[in-house]
């Protein structure tokens, strides 16, 4: 399947240019080195092809952080080696437990400086496995030192080029983005209040997080590129915080469109909705600049509307109608401020207007998952601890590189959920840039003897590899075919190669990388299934600590970390359709949260020794035994389940009966949102005089 997919492929131009680029870099780096008589050129090289990426600001970053981890690397090597080199298994130990440490701090942060810290890892293992191979002809410091300045060299090389020949700016890519999740929001407002629609919601809501997540992971590059939208990483998190509040609405407004459809009130008045919808996108496309006063501006036809609708509603129906009015009002309020903040974005305009509440003034609080993060260290410990210890016991003079490729593999694949498959395709890689190396080494090389014609040798190896990696599909195996083969030639510039070195380095490379597929299938791999089923359980315990936070910026912040994982939930290949259902109910359920806030701040209202508090307060406690029970993936939930359901007639029948019409319509509101959204109460059973017994913990 694979080899069809690289037989078929045919690299466009970008690629091309993308390809060429980085053959420049390349080969620039390894002039350099070889200028220098470095320990080891490949490594410029290497470094080159490493972060390698089309987007300029990307290799910024990448540069960077590749040299500040490669320091610190250089730096907990020249701290250990002396003191720890003439107790091995000791050593082995140490070093197995600061690359898993490493490496574990590394997942946990989704920014550019995740790099810094696995680089940091990984470069003491290397930086110390070279050292001990050479010690003889090298000491530890001209190892540590050669290193820094061959990745330095690669890091140089890179963003010159990258930055200077027909550069791709990363914020181009991000007004793309932007501007269409503005339009699908726009959109799928539009589709849900148009009963003729035939469009999948669900889906275009799923893309809308999706996008989300993408634009976070390309804004925070900004800063290390001059181009469009440069040092705008933070307001783009608070725009990307209010996207999150749009998304929350349309996620409420879908739901109170469903339950007016099991009503048969949609289609009833189909022409009315679509003359509302016409008067909010219109309003909302409108051509002229925002003013930030006009953030709460409402479309001239909004009241009138929403009256026309509320004159032949029933009264539960008039609750629903209500609802939507204030899901409404709060998507053009919330659209609004996502469009002046861009709005200032492009115009260089770092500062949020004063009406917009700021959501965090720090780095947003983003989905973190420390149970992958232990996982990861814990094989990148066990996978360096066997190769160093296979090496040590063996005697084996090639048994270094075994031992660097199982570090770094280890390091750089276990964030995926299931790396095996990636780690295959690194060894028929390896297979095959060994038998590329085979034709280099003693079919080439030895007719190659000036720098212009070892170019010319390498740019077709360059231009195939290279061109892969921009190619999604591809990418694994465009980088461990370039990578491999140039750290397999191992270039110098007496260069030397027989055949015995040669079978002993690429066994032993490909040894290493086994040892890393077999210890990440054991303790680091799993399922899609089962990887949205863990963030599932992280999702439920943050509900739980939703319901008791109060409406405000920090209840703000915290749902942009809930619709943050969920847009993570929705990037998982998941097969399971429970799990998929649950993905979806994830997403609603962190949109009703806000309604059980809300709730609580009416409650405050009231003496606090009233009936109705107290059952509020039963009904918080009753919804957090409940998520617990999801949490723990608990099947017998039916007792409490009908616990909810009791407390939520009994809560209707309270409010129902309170004097303040305002009061009891927000308590009303409320109260149906959180049964048909949280606990997937259906509108018939909501509106039945009963307690509501025979309903189903998934409507």
């Amino acid at each position: 399947m694979l080899l069809k997919q690289i037989l078929a492929f045919r690299p466009s131009r970008l690629d091309l240019i993308f390809a060429l680029k980085t053959f420049i870099a390349g080969m620039l780096a390894l002039f350099v080195s070889f200028e220098l008589d470095l320990i080891n050129p490949m490594w410029s090289i290497g470094t080159v092809l490493i972060i390698a990426n089309p987007y300029s600001g990307m290799v910024s970053s990448k540069c960077v952080y590749r040299v500040v981890g490669t320091i610190g690397g250089a730096v907990i090597a020249l701290t250990l080696t002396p003191h720890l080199i003439n107790t091995p298994w000791i050593f082995t130990v140490v070093l197995s437990l600061w690359v898993g440490f490493a490496l574990y701090v590394s997942l946990l942060d989704r920014t550019p400086r995740s790099y810094a810290f696995m680089l940091a890892g990984y470069s003491t293992a290397m930086i110390v496995f070279n050292a001990i191979t050479y010690i003889d002809q090298y000491n530890i410091f001209d190892i540590a030192l050669a290193r820094v300045i061959e990745i330095s060299i690669g890091v140089i090389s890179s963003a010159v080029v990258s930055a200077t020949i027909l550069p791709m700016h990363i914020g181009s890519a991000i007004k793309q983005r932007v501007i269409k999740t503005l339009k699908d929001t726009e959109n799928l407002f539009a589709n849900l209040l148009n009963t003729d629609s035939q469009q999948n919601n669900t889906q275009l809501l799923a893309a809308i997080t999706r996008d989300t997540t993408d634009i976070h992971a390309l804004a925070v590059h900004l800063s290390y590129e001059k181009g469009e939208l440069h040092g705008m990483t933070k307001p783009l998190q608070e725009m990307l915080h209010q996207i999150s509040m749009v998304v929350a609405n349309l996620v409420a407004l879908s739901e109170r469109i469903k339950q007016l459809k099991e009503l048969r009130f949609i289609e009833t008045h189909a022409e009315k909705l679509q003359q509302l919808s016409a008067h909010v996108v219109q309003f909302l496309e409108q051509k002229d600049l925002i003013v930030d006063e006009n953030i709460l501006q409402l479309p001239d036809e909004f009241e009138s509307d929403f009256a026309s609708l509320m004159e032949s509603a029933s009264t539960h129906q008039q609750v629903l109608v209500a609802a939507m009015k204030m899901d409404v009002r709060h998507f053009i309020s919330n659209v609004l401020a996502v469009k002046v903040l861009w709005q200032r974005i492009q115009q260089g305009n770092k500062e949020i207007p004063d009406n917009i509440t700021p959501m965090t003034t720090k780095y947003p609080s983003l989905h973190r998952d420390h149970g992958v993060a232990i996982r990861g260290g814990i094989s990148a410990v066990l996978i360096t601890f066997i190769v160093t210890g296979v090496w040590i016991v063996s005697g084996w003079k090639a048994g270094f590189m075994m031992a660097q490729m199982g570090a770094v593999t280890a390091c750089i694949l276990t964030a995926l959920d299931n790396p095996v498959p990636v780690l295959r395709i690194f060894i028929w890689g390896s297979i095959a840039s060994a038998v590329l190396v085979f034709v280099y080494a003693f079919g080439i090389f030895p007719h190659v003897t000036t720098f212009w014609e070892l170019g010319l040798v390498l740019l077709p190896m360059f231009l195939f590899a290279v061109s892969m990696m921009a190619n999604q599909m591809l990418m694994p195996v465009g980088m461990v075919l370039g990578i491999n083969t140039m750290m397999g030639l191992n270039l110098h510039n007496a260069y030397s190669m027989d055949a015995v070195s040669y079978l002993d380095s690429s066994f032993a490379m490909i040894l290493g990388v086994l040892v890393s597929l077999i210890v990440i299938d054991v303790v680091r791999a799993m399922s899609p299934d089962t990887s949205a089923s863990r963030i599932l359980a992280l999702h439920y315990r943050a509900m739980r600590k939703a319901i008791y936070l109060p409406y405000g910026l920090d209840f703000k912040v915290h749902l942009r970390s809930m619709l943050d994982r969920i847009g993570i939930l929705n990037s998982k290949m998941v097969q399971s359709d429970e799990i998929k259902t649950s993905i979806h109910q994830a997403l609603i359920e962190s949109s009703s949260i806000v309604d059980l806030s809300r709730l609580q701040e009416l409650a405050n209202q009231f003496p606090q020794a009233s009936e109705l508090t107290q059952h509020i307060g039963d009904l918080q406690q009753n919804l957090d035994e409940l998520f617990r029970a999801k949490e723990n993936d608990e099947n017998d939930t039916t007792a409490l389940v009908e616990r909810i359901y009791r407390a939520l007639f009994e809560l209707k029948q309270l409010a129902s009966n309170v004097e303040d019409m305002t009061m009891r319509q927000r308590l009303l509101i409320s109260l149906n949102n959180i049964a048909y959204s949280m606990c997937h109460v259906s509108s018939e059973q909501m509106n039945e005089n009963s307690t509501m017994k025979g309903a189903t913990a998934n409507g």
